[in-house]
């Protein structure tokens, strides 16, 4: 194995949604004890909320967002704190963390990524009224699962 060969570069080939599915569906699972269901994102439009944001550097070049709305980012929290996390503070910071985790299991499933992939600290924007431009250019996918009848759309921007 050479050395260019040891870092897992996404080609288009590739299908990364499958790794994309699994890794969040192990997070919801670790972090919340739940199962979600993967939905079709055309069924369910997301209301304005909380988006987080992670991105990658090295092996990996891009950036990972998890979408919801504001309910659903205080329901994570919930299952993440248990009742006693009622503050929009403790939302974004469970999306956060739950975006973190899912980010860091997708780069850990690809051989030669885990030490030469860092991430970036989880940034959380919030409110319905704007639109997020990344400037990767490359592969994009989105997974959309339904937490307690609720979506949260996961997305992936990878840059060739």
């Amino acid at each position: 194995m050479t050395a260019v060969s040891a870092f897992a570069k996404p080609s288009p080939e590739e299908d990364w949604l499958p790794i994309l599915e699994r890794a969040t569906q192990e997070v919801f699972e670790i972090m919340l004890g739940c199962q979600v269901k993967r939905a079709e994102s055309s069924e369910h439009k997301l209301a304005g909320g909380f988006t987080a944001i992670v991105g990658l550097a090295g092996a990996l070049c891009g950036v990972v967002t998890m979408c919801c709305a504001t309910e659903t980012a205080g329901q994570i929290a919930k299952g993440m704190l248990g009742d006693t996390a009622d503050s929009a503070g403790q939302a974004v910071d469970a999306l956060g963390e739950m975006c973190n985790m899912i980010a860091g299991n997708f780069k850990n499933k690809l051989a030669g990524t885990d030490e030469r992939c860092l991430l970036s600290v989880p940034s959380v924007i919030s409110g319905g009224e704007y639109r997020f431009h990344s400037l990767v250019e490359g592969q994009s996918m989105e997974t959309v699962v339904l937490f307690e009848d609720a979506p949260v759309s996961i997305r992936l921007q990878l840059q060739n």
